[in-house]
């Protein structure tokens, strides 16, 4: 073999481990190009071909993973809305009064910060927790279904009792 052909073999063993190490499928696509171009050199190509090939194999490979599943880039969810992260939110909660948008409740044994989200009534009893900012639950008004079964549904039937 060539100095071309371990040219292109150490480059693609190089791309896989350095893919297996970062966890990027675009590597590998690369890699996908370098292992065409020792297909290339393995045809009698001369050298300027084997570049060319490899090239445009790793191009097409790039292109045809960003148009996939798997290169398309994710949404960054924000945790304290997500209710895959934090399972208290779509809870129901109590707020007896509100002061400027902000009151306090009690929620799972403890006494909460509670602040109203923007465009939301103050005169509903019962509200739906839509995000957790750290000890601040961020609530709107509970809509539709009955108040004793909302309570109820969520768990939430404890933390009306106050001691």
């Amino acid at each position: 073999m060539g100095p071309h052909g371990l040219f292109w073999w150490i480059g693609a063993g190089v791309l896989i481990v350095a893919e297996l190490m970062t966890g990027t499928f675009y590597l590998l696509m690369i890699a996908l190009g370098f292992l065409a171009g020792v297909l290339a050199y393995g045809l009698g190509a001369p050298l300027d071909l084997q570049l060319v090939v490899a090239a445009l194999v790793a191009l097409v490979a790039v292109i045809v993973l960003r148009r996939s599943r798997f290169g398309r880039r994710r949404r960054m969810v924000d945790a304290s809305t997500d209710p895959g992260v934090n399972l208290d939110i779509g809870s129901t909660v109590p707020v007896a009064a509100w002061r400027d948008g902000r009151a306090r409740t009690m929620y799972r044994g403890a006494e909460w910060d509670v602040e109203l989200a923007p465009g939301e009534p103050e005169d509903a009893h019962l509200y739906e927790i839509r995000a957790v900012r750290g000890s601040c639950l961020v609530v709107a008004a509970r809509r539709g279904g009955s108040a004793a079964s909302g309570a109820s549904e969520h768990g939430a039937h404890e933390d009306t009792r106050h001691a």
